[in-house]
Protein backbone atom coordinates (compact mmCIF):
# COMPACT_ATOMS: atom_id res chain seq x y z
CA UNK A 1 0.00 0.00 0.00
CA UNK A 2 2.75 2.44 1.04
CA UNK A 3 4.63 1.98 -2.66
CA UNK A 4 1.41 2.14 -4.11
CA UNK A 5 0.37 5.80 -2.49
CA UNK A 6 4.08 6.79 -3.18
CA UNK A 7 3.71 5.42 -6.91
CA UNK A 8 0.38 7.72 -7.26
CA UNK A 9 2.43 10.79 -5.40
CA UNK A 10 5.37 10.44 -7.88
CA UNK A 11 2.98 10.14 -10.59
CA UNK A 12 0.94 13.58 -9.63
CA UNK A 13 4.07 15.60 -9.25
CA UNK A 14 5.38 14.60 -12.92
CA UNK A 15 1.57 14.84 -14.66
CA UNK A 16 1.79 18.48 -12.56
CA UNK A 17 5.12 19.40 -14.06
CA UNK A 18 4.43 18.01 -17.86
CA UNK A 19 1.23 19.76 -17.90
CA UNK A 20 2.81 23.26 -17.03
CA UNK A 21 0.46 23.94 -14.03
CA UNK A 22 1.13 26.25 -11.88
CA UNK A 23 0.53 25.69 -8.17
CA UNK A 24 -1.48 28.16 -5.67
CA UNK A 25 0.32 29.60 -2.43
CA UNK A 26 -1.84 30.20 0.77
CA UNK A 27 0.51 31.84 2.48
CA UNK A 28 -0.03 32.36 6.18
CA UNK A 29 1.37 34.94 8.36
CA UNK A 30 0.67 35.03 12.14
CA UNK A 31 1.49 37.71 14.52
CA UNK A 32 4.03 36.83 17.58
CA UNK A 33 3.39 33.43 17.64
CA UNK A 34 5.54 31.76 19.86
CA UNK A 35 7.26 28.26 19.61
CA UNK A 36 3.99 27.45 20.89
CA UNK A 37 2.56 24.50 18.99
CA UNK A 38 1.16 20.87 20.32
CA UNK A 39 3.01 19.43 17.65
CA UNK A 40 6.27 21.54 18.89
CA UNK A 41 5.37 19.65 22.40
CA UNK A 42 4.59 23.43 24.12
CA UNK A 43 2.76 22.99 27.44
CA UNK A 44 -0.77 23.04 27.60
CA UNK A 45 -1.32 24.16 23.48
CA UNK A 46 -3.99 23.53 21.66
CA UNK A 47 -3.46 23.68 18.30
CA UNK A 48 -5.01 20.92 16.43
CA UNK A 49 -5.73 22.09 13.13
CA UNK A 50 -2.02 23.55 12.99
CA UNK A 51 -0.47 20.65 14.49
CA UNK A 52 -2.73 18.89 11.46
CA UNK A 53 -0.91 21.00 8.56
CA UNK A 54 2.26 19.81 9.92
CA UNK A 55 1.47 15.96 9.91
CA UNK A 56 0.48 16.79 6.35
CA UNK A 57 3.66 19.13 5.53
CA UNK A 58 7.33 19.46 6.90
CA UNK A 59 7.65 21.04 10.38
CA UNK A 60 10.73 22.95 10.58
CA UNK A 61 12.00 22.94 14.17
CA UNK A 62 14.60 25.19 14.01
CA UNK A 63 13.81 28.04 11.55
CA UNK A 64 15.40 31.13 12.83
CA UNK A 65 14.09 34.54 11.81
CA UNK A 66 16.53 37.59 10.56
CA UNK A 67 15.56 40.09 12.94
CA UNK A 68 12.84 39.75 16.14
CA UNK A 69 10.87 42.71 15.48
CA UNK A 70 7.65 42.85 13.19
CA UNK A 71 8.11 45.05 10.47
CA UNK A 72 12.15 44.23 9.61
CA UNK A 73 11.43 40.98 9.65
CA UNK A 74 8.55 40.80 7.39
CA UNK A 75 10.31 43.14 5.63
CA UNK A 76 13.17 40.93 5.19
CA UNK A 77 10.83 37.51 4.75
CA UNK A 78 9.29 39.17 1.33
CA UNK A 79 12.05 41.19 -0.12
CA UNK A 80 14.65 37.72 0.51
CA UNK A 81 17.15 39.89 2.09
CA UNK A 82 18.76 40.07 5.16
CA UNK A 83 17.99 43.39 7.38
CA UNK A 84 22.04 44.57 6.63
CA UNK A 85 20.33 44.99 2.94
CA UNK A 86 17.06 45.99 3.19
CA UNK A 87 18.09 48.45 6.02
CA UNK A 88 14.81 47.88 7.95
CA UNK A 89 15.68 48.07 11.80
CA UNK A 90 12.38 49.86 13.44
CA UNK A 91 8.95 49.52 12.98
CA UNK A 92 8.14 52.59 10.34
CA UNK A 93 11.11 52.28 8.04
CA UNK A 94 9.95 50.96 4.86
CA UNK A 95 12.11 48.78 2.72
CA UNK A 96 11.37 50.68 -0.35
CA UNK A 97 13.48 53.71 0.52
CA UNK A 98 16.36 51.24 0.35
CA UNK A 99 15.02 48.73 -2.06
CA UNK A 100 12.92 50.79 -4.80
CA UNK A 101 13.09 48.31 -7.42
CA UNK A 102 13.78 45.57 -5.41
CA UNK A 103 10.80 42.54 -6.52
CA UNK A 104 8.82 40.90 -3.52
CA UNK A 105 7.87 37.53 -3.38
CA UNK A 106 4.22 38.03 -4.19
CA UNK A 107 5.55 40.69 -6.53
CA UNK A 108 7.27 37.60 -8.01
CA UNK A 109 4.48 35.59 -8.64
CA UNK A 110 2.27 38.34 -9.54
CA UNK A 111 4.86 39.03 -12.78
CA UNK A 112 4.70 35.52 -13.65
CA UNK A 113 0.76 35.31 -14.18
CA UNK A 114 -0.48 34.25 -10.53
CA UNK A 115 -3.59 36.22 -8.93
CA UNK A 116 -1.73 38.18 -5.80
CA UNK A 117 -3.96 39.12 -2.80
CA UNK A 118 -3.44 40.26 0.52
CA UNK A 119 -6.24 40.15 3.50
CA UNK A 120 -4.48 41.18 6.91
CA UNK A 121 -1.58 41.87 7.94
CA UNK A 122 1.63 40.39 5.60
CA UNK A 123 3.74 43.33 5.95
CA UNK A 124 3.91 45.22 9.31
CA UNK A 125 0.62 47.40 10.70
CA UNK A 126 0.41 48.83 14.19
CA UNK A 127 -1.31 46.53 16.31
CA UNK A 128 -4.31 47.61 17.05
CA UNK A 129 -4.56 51.00 16.06
CA UNK A 130 -3.65 50.17 12.58
CA UNK A 131 -6.17 47.10 11.99
CA UNK A 132 -8.59 47.91 9.08
CA UNK A 133 -5.96 50.39 7.33
CA UNK A 134 -3.32 49.39 4.77
CA UNK A 135 -0.40 49.83 7.35
CA UNK A 136 3.45 50.14 5.77
CA UNK A 137 2.04 47.91 3.12
CA UNK A 138 3.45 47.53 -0.37
CA UNK A 139 1.18 48.11 -3.45
CA UNK A 140 3.47 46.46 -6.26
CA UNK A 141 2.81 43.06 -4.36
CA UNK A 142 -0.53 42.81 -4.52
CA UNK A 143 -3.83 42.76 -7.27
CA UNK A 144 -6.14 43.18 -4.37
CA UNK A 145 -5.78 44.29 -0.94
CA UNK A 146 -8.69 43.57 1.99
CA UNK A 147 -8.14 45.23 5.87
CA UNK A 148 -10.88 43.57 7.75
CA UNK A 149 -11.48 45.58 11.47
CA UNK A 150 -13.64 43.33 13.92
CA UNK A 151 -14.96 44.09 17.18
CA UNK A 152 -11.68 43.66 18.70
CA UNK A 153 -10.85 47.23 17.72
CA UNK A 154 -14.13 48.82 19.05
CA UNK A 155 -14.12 46.70 22.38
CA UNK A 156 -10.80 48.17 23.16
CA UNK A 157 -12.10 50.09 26.17
CA UNK A 158 -12.62 46.57 27.75
CA UNK A 159 -9.38 45.35 27.65
CA UNK A 160 -7.39 44.79 30.73
CA UNK A 161 -4.40 46.18 31.17
CA UNK A 162 -2.07 45.83 34.71
CA UNK A 163 0.14 48.38 33.26
CA UNK A 164 -1.60 51.72 31.88
CA UNK A 165 1.50 53.59 31.64
CA UNK A 166 1.90 51.52 28.73
CA UNK A 167 -0.44 51.35 25.58
CA UNK A 168 -2.45 48.07 24.96
CA UNK A 169 0.07 47.34 22.08
CA UNK A 170 2.76 47.22 24.27
CA UNK A 171 1.16 45.82 27.53
CA UNK A 172 0.38 42.31 28.67
CA UNK A 173 -3.23 43.48 28.07
CA UNK A 174 -5.89 40.89 27.28
CA UNK A 175 -9.30 40.71 26.97
CA UNK A 176 -12.21 37.70 26.41
CA UNK A 177 -14.44 38.79 24.26
CA UNK A 178 -18.13 38.20 23.95
CA UNK A 179 -19.53 37.07 20.67
CA UNK A 180 -18.25 34.82 18.19
CA UNK A 181 -15.48 34.15 15.58
CA UNK A 182 -16.42 35.82 12.62
CA UNK A 183 -16.95 38.98 14.63
CA UNK A 184 -12.80 39.33 15.55
CA UNK A 185 -10.53 40.58 12.91
CA UNK A 186 -8.71 37.31 12.46
CA UNK A 187 -12.51 35.77 11.97
CA UNK A 188 -13.28 38.40 9.26
CA UNK A 189 -9.56 37.92 7.95
CA UNK A 190 -10.63 34.01 7.39
CA UNK A 191 -13.75 34.61 6.09
CA UNK A 192 -12.14 37.35 3.44
CA UNK A 193 -9.28 34.65 2.46
CA UNK A 194 -12.48 31.93 2.09
CA UNK A 195 -14.31 34.04 -0.09
CA UNK A 196 -11.38 34.61 -2.61
CA UNK A 197 -10.22 31.21 -2.60
CA UNK A 198 -13.97 30.39 -3.83
CA UNK A 199 -14.09 33.12 -6.83
CA UNK A 200 -10.13 32.42 -7.93
CA UNK A 201 -10.30 28.60 -7.52
CA UNK A 202 -9.82 28.64 -11.58
CA UNK A 203 -6.71 30.43 -11.83
CA UNK A 204 -3.44 30.32 -9.91
CA UNK A 205 -3.29 32.63 -7.41
CA UNK A 206 -0.77 33.43 -4.42
CA UNK A 207 -2.94 34.81 -1.09
CA UNK A 208 -1.25 36.55 2.10
CA UNK A 209 -3.65 35.59 4.69
CA UNK A 210 -2.09 37.75 7.93
CA UNK A 211 -3.52 37.54 11.37
CA UNK A 212 -3.22 39.62 13.86
CA UNK A 213 -3.30 37.61 16.82
CA UNK A 214 -1.62 36.58 19.43
CA UNK A 215 0.01 40.01 19.15
CA UNK A 216 -1.01 41.93 22.56
CA UNK A 217 -3.83 42.82 23.57
CA UNK A 218 -3.95 39.38 23.50
CA UNK A 219 -7.76 38.88 22.21
CA UNK A 220 -10.21 36.19 21.43
CA UNK A 221 -13.43 34.90 22.37
CA UNK A 222 -14.56 33.43 25.70
CA UNK A 223 -14.48 29.84 24.78
CA UNK A 224 -10.82 29.48 24.05
CA UNK A 225 -9.79 30.91 27.15
CA UNK A 226 -11.55 28.05 28.96
CA UNK A 227 -9.62 25.98 26.83
CA UNK A 228 -6.80 26.69 29.53
CA UNK A 229 -7.69 26.59 32.94
CA UNK A 230 -6.32 29.45 34.75
CA UNK A 231 -4.96 26.61 36.99
CA UNK A 232 -3.17 25.32 34.46
CA UNK A 233 -1.32 28.04 33.47
CA UNK A 234 2.26 28.43 35.28
CA UNK A 235 5.30 30.63 34.48
CA UNK A 236 8.98 29.27 33.23
CA UNK A 237 11.38 28.38 35.81
CA UNK A 238 14.45 30.75 35.92
CA UNK A 239 17.43 30.38 38.00
CA UNK A 240 18.05 32.77 40.23
CA UNK A 241 21.37 33.71 39.39
CA UNK A 242 20.40 33.61 35.31
CA UNK A 243 20.68 37.47 34.62
CA UNK A 244 24.18 37.77 36.30
CA UNK A 245 26.20 36.76 33.27
CA UNK A 246 23.96 38.28 30.46
CA UNK A 247 25.14 41.51 28.85
CA UNK A 248 22.71 44.15 29.64
CA UNK A 249 22.09 44.59 25.95
CA UNK A 250 20.72 41.21 25.92
CA UNK A 251 17.56 42.53 27.38
CA UNK A 252 15.12 44.83 25.21
CA UNK A 253 15.26 48.96 25.98
CA UNK A 254 11.33 48.54 26.28
CA UNK A 255 10.98 45.63 29.02
CA UNK A 256 13.80 46.33 31.42
CA UNK A 257 11.78 45.13 34.16
CA UNK A 258 11.39 41.18 34.82
CA UNK A 259 7.81 40.71 34.53
CA UNK A 260 7.06 44.17 34.15
CA UNK A 261 6.57 44.52 37.73
CA UNK A 262 3.94 42.61 38.06
CA UNK A 263 2.75 39.80 40.44
CA UNK A 264 3.13 36.23 39.40
CA UNK A 265 -1.33 35.85 39.08
CA UNK A 266 -1.08 38.48 36.69
CA UNK A 267 1.38 36.96 34.58
CA UNK A 268 -0.60 33.64 34.59
CA UNK A 269 -3.60 35.90 33.45
CA UNK A 270 -1.92 36.97 30.60
CA UNK A 271 -0.22 33.89 29.92
CA UNK A 272 -3.28 32.14 29.77
CA UNK A 273 -4.65 34.72 27.12
CA UNK A 274 -1.92 34.30 24.95
CA UNK A 275 -2.31 30.57 24.76
CA UNK A 276 -6.38 31.64 24.24
CA UNK A 277 -5.09 33.91 21.69
CA UNK A 278 -3.37 30.96 19.78
CA UNK A 279 -5.72 28.87 20.16
CA UNK A 280 -8.54 30.92 18.34
CA UNK A 281 -5.95 31.83 15.69
CA UNK A 282 -5.65 27.97 15.21
CA UNK A 283 -9.26 27.77 14.32
CA UNK A 284 -9.28 30.44 11.80
CA UNK A 285 -6.30 28.39 10.16
CA UNK A 286 -8.71 25.35 10.50
CA UNK A 287 -10.90 27.26 8.58
CA UNK A 288 -8.55 27.85 5.66
CA UNK A 289 -7.41 24.25 5.43
CA UNK A 290 -10.93 23.37 5.29
CA UNK A 291 -11.94 25.27 2.37
CA UNK A 292 -8.79 24.11 0.69
CA UNK A 293 -10.35 20.36 1.05
CA UNK A 294 -14.22 21.62 0.12
CA UNK A 295 -12.71 23.17 -3.11
CA UNK A 296 -10.26 20.69 -4.10
CA UNK A 297 -7.58 22.92 -3.96
CA UNK A 298 -5.55 20.57 -1.24
CA UNK A 299 -3.35 18.65 -3.70
CA UNK A 300 -2.50 22.01 -5.81
CA UNK A 301 -2.01 24.36 -3.29
CA UNK A 302 1.22 25.07 -1.44
CA UNK A 303 0.85 25.90 2.06
CA UNK A 304 3.27 27.64 4.12
CA UNK A 305 2.85 28.74 7.92
CA UNK A 306 5.10 30.90 9.49
CA UNK A 307 5.09 33.38 12.15
CA UNK A 308 7.77 36.70 11.67
CA UNK A 309 9.78 35.72 14.88
CA UNK A 310 9.47 34.34 18.28
CA UNK A 311 8.03 34.97 21.26
CA UNK A 312 9.11 35.05 25.22
CA UNK A 313 6.56 34.29 28.02
CA UNK A 314 8.52 35.16 31.04
CA UNK A 315 11.86 33.32 30.23
CA UNK A 316 15.02 34.05 31.75
CA UNK A 317 13.43 35.70 34.91
CA UNK A 318 10.44 37.66 33.24
CA UNK A 319 11.23 38.38 29.58
CA UNK A 320 8.12 38.91 27.72
CA UNK A 321 7.39 39.47 24.01
CA UNK A 322 10.14 39.94 21.27
CA UNK A 323 13.48 41.77 20.51
CA UNK A 324 15.79 39.78 22.02
CA UNK A 325 18.28 37.06 20.57
CA UNK A 326 17.44 34.37 22.53
CA UNK A 327 15.85 31.24 21.32
CA UNK A 328 12.33 31.97 22.34
CA UNK A 329 12.85 35.16 20.19
CA UNK A 330 15.20 34.18 17.17
CA UNK A 331 13.23 30.96 16.64
CA UNK A 332 9.56 31.19 15.34
CA UNK A 333 7.42 28.27 13.92
CA UNK A 334 7.93 27.49 10.02
CA UNK A 335 5.53 24.64 8.70
CA UNK A 336 5.39 24.06 4.78
CA UNK A 337 2.63 21.61 2.58
CA UNK A 338 4.32 20.82 -0.75
CA UNK A 339 2.16 18.22 -1.84
CA UNK A 340 4.21 15.43 -3.80
CA UNK A 341 6.82 15.48 -1.76
CA UNK A 342 8.50 12.75 -0.04
CA UNK A 343 9.36 14.83 3.14
CA UNK A 344 5.86 15.41 4.02
CA UNK A 345 4.27 14.26 7.41
CA UNK A 346 8.13 14.77 9.15
CA UNK A 347 9.96 17.27 11.32
CA UNK A 348 13.17 18.70 10.18
CA UNK A 349 15.64 19.60 12.62
CA UNK A 350 18.17 20.76 10.15
CA UNK A 351 18.67 24.67 10.94
CA UNK A 352 17.29 27.03 8.39
CA UNK A 353 16.20 31.08 7.61
CA UNK A 354 13.25 32.82 6.81
CA UNK A 355 15.42 34.55 4.23
CA UNK A 356 14.80 30.59 2.76
CA UNK A 357 11.27 31.59 2.15
CA UNK A 358 11.34 33.35 -0.94
CA UNK A 359 13.82 31.34 -2.88
CA UNK A 360 11.55 27.68 -1.36
CA UNK A 361 8.69 29.03 -2.70
CA UNK A 362 9.67 30.05 -6.08
CA UNK A 363 11.42 26.51 -6.98
CA UNK A 364 8.24 24.86 -5.81
CA UNK A 365 6.53 27.12 -8.37
CA UNK A 366 9.20 26.73 -10.90
CA UNK A 367 9.69 30.52 -11.46
CA UNK A 368 13.60 31.97 -11.44
CA UNK A 369 13.87 34.49 -8.20
CA UNK A 370 15.87 37.66 -8.70
CA UNK A 371 19.64 37.59 -8.35
CA UNK A 372 21.06 38.30 -5.11
CA UNK A 373 18.97 36.60 -2.73
CA UNK A 374 20.22 35.73 0.81
CA UNK A 375 18.64 32.31 1.38
CA UNK A 376 18.18 29.24 -0.55
CA UNK A 377 15.81 26.61 -1.26
CA UNK A 378 14.41 24.58 1.38
CA UNK A 379 13.22 21.95 -1.36
CA UNK A 380 15.69 19.14 -0.61
CA UNK A 381 14.31 18.83 3.22
CA UNK A 382 11.33 19.34 1.87
CA UNK A 383 11.86 15.91 0.05
CA UNK A 384 14.16 14.37 3.12
CA UNK A 385 13.92 16.49 6.04
CA UNK A 386 17.36 14.70 7.49
CA UNK A 387 19.46 15.24 4.64
CA UNK A 388 22.90 17.02 5.09
CA UNK A 389 22.56 20.20 5.22
CA UNK A 390 25.07 22.89 6.58
CA UNK A 391 22.93 25.09 8.28
CA UNK A 392 23.71 28.18 10.25
CA UNK A 393 21.20 31.12 11.35
CA UNK A 394 21.82 34.69 12.40
CA UNK A 395 19.68 37.34 14.23
CA UNK A 396 20.51 40.32 14.81
CA UNK A 397 18.42 43.14 16.89
CA UNK A 398 19.21 47.31 17.26
CA UNK A 399 18.86 48.79 20.82
CA UNK A 400 18.82 52.67 20.83
CA UNK A 401 20.99 54.64 23.66
CA UNK A 402 19.40 55.07 26.61
CA UNK A 403 19.83 55.14 30.41
CA UNK A 404 21.23 51.57 30.31
CA UNK A 405 23.57 52.14 27.28
CA UNK A 406 25.33 55.22 26.32
CA UNK A 407 25.24 54.17 22.16
CA UNK A 408 23.31 52.59 20.16
CA UNK A 409 24.21 48.94 20.20
CA UNK A 410 23.32 46.42 17.03
CA UNK A 411 23.49 42.70 18.06
CA UNK A 412 24.25 39.84 16.13
CA UNK A 413 23.64 36.12 16.54
CA UNK A 414 24.86 33.35 15.25
CA UNK A 415 23.29 29.74 15.79
CA UNK A 416 25.34 26.43 14.60
CA UNK A 417 23.57 23.04 15.66
CA UNK A 418 25.70 23.20 18.46
CA UNK A 419 26.13 27.01 20.06
CA UNK A 420 24.54 29.97 20.19
CA UNK A 421 27.33 32.97 19.56
CA UNK A 422 26.14 36.48 20.15
CA UNK A 423 28.18 39.85 20.03
CA UNK A 424 26.73 43.16 20.92
CA UNK A 425 28.27 46.08 19.00
CA UNK A 426 31.42 43.84 17.89
CA UNK A 427 31.69 42.72 21.34
CA UNK A 428 32.66 46.07 23.03
CA UNK A 429 29.02 45.65 24.12
CA UNK A 430 29.04 42.50 25.76
CA UNK A 431 29.49 38.44 24.32
CA UNK A 432 27.24 35.42 24.94
CA UNK A 433 28.68 32.07 23.79
CA UNK A 434 25.44 28.97 25.41
CA UNK A 435 26.26 25.35 24.39
CA UNK A 436 22.81 24.23 23.34
CA UNK A 437 24.15 20.19 23.74
CA UNK A 438 24.44 20.95 27.50
CA UNK A 439 22.33 24.18 27.77
CA UNK A 440 18.91 24.17 25.79
CA UNK A 441 17.36 27.04 27.80
CA UNK A 442 20.74 29.28 27.70
CA UNK A 443 20.96 29.64 31.26
CA UNK A 444 24.94 29.30 31.27
CA UNK A 445 27.14 32.27 29.28
CA UNK A 446 30.24 30.36 28.69
CA UNK A 447 31.79 33.79 27.05
CA UNK A 448 32.77 35.01 30.32
CA UNK A 449 35.08 32.33 31.19
CA UNK A 450 35.48 29.92 28.29
CA UNK A 451 37.54 26.40 28.65
CA UNK A 452 39.40 25.64 25.40
CA UNK A 453 36.57 24.16 23.61
CA UNK A 454 34.80 27.36 24.26
CA UNK A 455 36.86 29.65 23.27
CA UNK A 456 37.56 27.18 19.91
CA UNK A 457 33.95 27.49 19.36
CA UNK A 458 33.85 31.48 20.12
CA UNK A 459 36.82 31.92 17.37
CA UNK A 460 35.21 30.07 15.04
CA UNK A 461 31.63 31.17 15.53
CA UNK A 462 33.19 35.11 15.45
CA UNK A 463 34.94 34.60 11.75
CA UNK A 464 31.40 32.67 10.49
CA UNK A 465 29.26 35.30 11.80
CA UNK A 466 31.50 38.05 10.19
CA UNK A 467 31.31 36.08 6.74
CA UNK A 468 27.89 35.86 6.93
CA UNK A 469 26.40 38.56 8.20
CA UNK A 470 27.03 41.17 5.59
CA UNK A 471 27.22 43.84 8.19
CA UNK A 472 26.61 47.07 6.90
CA UNK A 473 26.25 50.57 8.86
CA UNK A 474 22.27 52.01 8.48
CA UNK A 475 21.81 54.00 5.51
CA UNK A 476 20.55 56.77 7.66
CA UNK A 477 20.72 57.45 11.30
CA UNK A 478 17.43 55.21 13.29
CA UNK A 479 15.91 57.54 15.91
CA UNK A 480 15.53 55.80 19.32
CA UNK A 481 11.87 56.70 19.31
CA UNK A 482 11.49 54.52 16.10
CA UNK A 483 12.55 51.21 18.28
Amino acid sequence: MLRRITLLLLLWTLSQAASGARPNVLFIAIDDLANALGCQGAPGAHTPHMDHLAREGVRFDRAYNQIPLCNPSRASVLTGQRPDITQVYDLERHFRETLPDGVTLPQLFHQNGWFTARIGKIYHYDVPKGIGTNGLDDAPSWQLVINPRGRDVTDEALITNPTPQKPVSAALSWLAADGGDEEQTDGRVATEAIRLMEKHRDEPFFLGVGFFRPHTPFVAPRRYFDLHPLESIHLPETPADDRQDIPVAAFAHNNPTPHYGLDELTCRKALQAYRASVSFVDAQVGRLLEALDRLGLAQQTLVVLWSDHGYHLGEHGGVWQKRTLFEESARAPLIIRAPGLAGNGRACTRLVEFVDIYPTLADLASIRPPKGLDGRSLRPLLENPEREWDGAAITQILRPADSRLPEPVMGRSIRTERWRFTEWNGGKAGLELYDHQHDPHEFHNLALQPNQEAAEAMKMLRLRLNQAARALPPATPVDPKRL
